[in-house]
């Protein structure tokens, strides 16, 4: 049976970006620790918003705090539709139980929302839920009816599809209000239009742990990042990140170079490489025992800062949609999706880089 994804990717396209407004929704039951609603926005891969069962609507980010406040409705919209998605969620999930064998923990999920590829023009929609770890049902967005992904996906189906109004509705903000919206958060978020070079550093958990050449507060996501030996590529022994966001409109990546079978003397011999679109030069720095940094410190040394804190956040949001949201095969989907190991790899990168202080201008 296919399995759950948790979040769209985008292509890193040479000349073109293609831009994502996602929404993710999660309801729960049986979790007492957590709320038994959430949602979050995101634009490329940055929260932008929040909301759960215990706290209204909040931008995130400056641009959509300055947005809001220039725009009250726009916030209004967003606190009335998660009270809404709230209360539909929980029926949902009652309806959903009725038919279960199972008792325990239940967790529904939706994610919807749309991509634009700001070269083309072209914008595309996407709607789907996912019930206990499965595919559950999604819409087509060509026909406007849905898709039972499962046998008990299928009485939600015949319900859905005779509600013509709910339809409607999902017709005009998939095709229509969600790509005007991307085009407008876009265009507030300045960030979005920048070109920004990162801090590069070497890092290693203890002394005979990989080394991790590491780059932070980079944008755009259009990067490539490996090592060299003697000045070229090399791959034996080399295991590559995905670019990961980071909590400040920015992004993250980082290549590991086991170093078990290589000679101390021979370190001058090997270098990382980061590559920026946008950037004539490649940023290189060489291994240097002396430019390792390590996160060997004690507890009490760990910074309570801005990357600590996302982790409050969105992480406790991603990790449960990372455990139960779905991975699928994506087989004439036309829609790229990150595998969930993305979350978990994040939320340890992330964990890493906040027990180390890494300024910028390394290199």
């Amino acid at each position: 049976m296919r399995k759950l994804f948790v979040l769209l990717f985008f292509c890193n396209v040479a000349f073109a970006v293609r831009h994502s407004l996602k929404y993710l929704l999660i309801g729960t039951s049986g979790l007492p620790d957590f709320p038994e609603f959430m949602a979050t926005a995101t634009v490329d891969e940055v929260q932008v918003g929040y909301c759960d069962s215990n706290k209204k609507a909040e931008p995130k980010q400056e641009w959509a705090k300055e947005l809001v406040k220039n725009d009250s409705g726009h916030l209004d919209w967003y606190s009335e539709r998660c009270l809404l998605h709230q209360q539909a969620f929980r029926l949902s999930m009652d309806n959903l139980k009725q038919g279960s064998d199972t008792e325990g923990p239940h967790v529904l999920q939706r994610l919807t929302g749309c991509e634009w590829d700001d070269e083309t023009g072209e914008t595309k929609g996407f709607d789907q839920f996912g019930y206990d770890g499965e595919d559950f049902i999604s819409l087509d967005l060509k026909t406007f009816t849905w898709i039972a992904l499962t046998p008990k996906a299928v009485n939600t189906k015949l319900n859905w599809d005779a509600n013509i109004g709910l339809l409607e509705e999902n017709k005009k903000f998939l095709n229509y209000q969600y790509p005007d919206w991307l085009k407008m958060y876009v265009h507030h978020g300045r960030f979005l239009q920048r070109t920004k070079k990162p801090s590069v550093s070497l890092l290693q958990r203890t002394p005979s742990s990989p080394i991790s050449c590491f780059a932070t507060h980079f944008y755009p996501d259009r990067a490539e990042m490996f090592w060299r030996k003697d000045g070229e590529e090399i791959h034996e022994g080399v295991e590559k990140g995905d670019i990961l966001p980071n909590n400040d409109e920015t992004f993250q990546m980082s290549v590991e170079l086991n170093i078990s079978s290589i000679k101390f003397e021979d370190w001058k011999r090997y270098d990382c490489v980061f590559q920026l679109s946008g950037i004539k030069d490649d940023l290189i720095i060489k291994l240097n025992k002396a430019l390792i940094r390590t996160n060997r410190v004690s507890p009490s040394e760990f910074p309570v800062g801005p990357v600590v804190g996302a982790v409050v956040g969105i992480f406790v949001l991603v990790f449960i949609a990372g455990v139960f949201f779905w991975i699928k095969n994506n087989k004439g989907g036309g829609t790229n999706l990150l595998q969930a190991r993305f979350f978990y790899q994040r939320v340890g990168t992330i964990l890493t880089v906040s027990r180390t202080t890494l300024p910028d201008g390394d290199v």
